[in-house]
């Protein structure tokens, strides 16, 4: 028992590894998160609910598989490797495949305008839902973004050690001095 406890363990430590790690992982939660958010003003059906659910597990675990071949390749060679870049090309392109399929459905269940004018109305006449979905937005772009390159950026722009260090190169006449 002890040792299929572990083995969920490892498994979640390989999908944080990938969320931490991997900017399109992070890109697969966010869609998942909002197109979950929006279902709720459609009327799916329960095998429609299933195929939202299996494109959200489909295109995030060949994210994963990539994550991991890729990984292996470079673990292998980091060499310029002809069967090492198809191998990589391959997975990449499995990924592709998964999410343009998604897409498509994604089109295809989400088409009814009058549900789209239906969360429309909902986020108008509740503004506090409103502000929460653009505060989530927000967050979303920061969390894809990378959360450290944010804030390394950020301090920076905004330390007074930068300021300064760039106040004396130009008092000295540039990066090489004068």
């Amino acid at each position: 028992m002890r040792s299929f406890l572990r083995s969920f363990k490892y498994a979640f430590q390989g999908i944080i590894y990938c969320i931490k790690n991997e900017r399109n992982m992070r890109i697969h939660t966010v869609v998942a998160l909002y197109v979950s958010v929006f279902a709720r003003f459609f009327a799916f059906s329960g095998p429609e609910i299933m195929m939202i659910v299996f494109c959200f597990g489909g295109v995030m675990s060949t994210e994963v598989i990539n994550t991991a071949i890729e990984i292996l390749c470079d673990k292998v060679s980091m060499k310029k490797s002809l069967r090492i870049r198809i191998a990589k090309d391959a997975a990449a392109g499995a990924v592709l495949i998964m999410a343009v399929a998604s897409v498509i459905i994604g089109l295809i269940l989400f088409s009814d305008v009058g549900c789209w004018m239906k969360a429309w109305e909902f986020y108008i006449s509740h503004p506090a839902n409103l502000a929460l979905l653009l505060y989530s937005m927000a967050l979303s772009i920061v969390y894809i973004a990378g959360p450290r390159r944010i804030w390394k950026r950020i301090k920076k722009r905004f330390s007074g050690k930068n300021q300064k260090s760039a106040q004396q190169k130009s008092e000295n006449g540039g990066k090489y001095g004068k």
